[in-house]
């Protein structure tokens, strides 16, 4: 088998350098992310993580802690916290399911559904500050999608 141009590239690229890992690229952006949505969750009262946990809420209410678990990626030592403070704030109530007791289900509030309204603008003004356009987010999202997919497969 001979060595092609693109094995030529990869023996000459620093395969330690900081710059040439695709974990720090991810990492970084990942940092700039959170750190712009900041500004704007804060005029919510929340924080990137309690973010996450409102979006599924407001896609599917009344669902169970494990299924907001599985949705986000968290396991329930890293959600209960969450919960509790989003449960504090007046958000959301956490209720055992009468079908099941070892399970909780979790409910927004009033002002949980209400808050709804005032993130709508968050999506377009994160949009902005990509400087992209939605084919190209798009494209993005589902490549690190399938990206974080194939690495959580056993």
């Amino acid at each position: 088998m001979s060595a092609g141009p693109d094995d030529a590239a990869l023996a000459s690229t620093n395969l330690l350098g900081l710059d040439n890992q695709f974990c720090f690229a991810l990492y970084s952006a990942s940092h700039a992310v959170t750190k712009t949505y900041k500004p704007l969750l804060d005029v919510l009262g929340l924080t990137y993580p309690q973010y996450l946990v409102m979006l599924v809420l407001w896609e599917h209410d009344g669902i169970l802690v494990k299924d907001i678990g599985a949705r986000l990626f968290l396991d329930s030592g890293t959600l209960t916290p969450l919960l509790k403070r989003l449960e504090s704030s007046g958000l959301l109530e956490r209720k055992r399911d009468p079908h099941d007791e070892r399970q909780v289900r979790i409910s927004l509030t009033g002002p949980g559904h209400a808050l709804r309204g005032q993130a709508t603008d968050i999506p377009g003004q994160m949009l902005c500050a990509t400087g992209k356009d939605v084919p190209a987010l798009v494209e993005l999202r589902q490549g690190l999608a399938q990206v974080r997919d194939t690495m959580l497969k056993p």
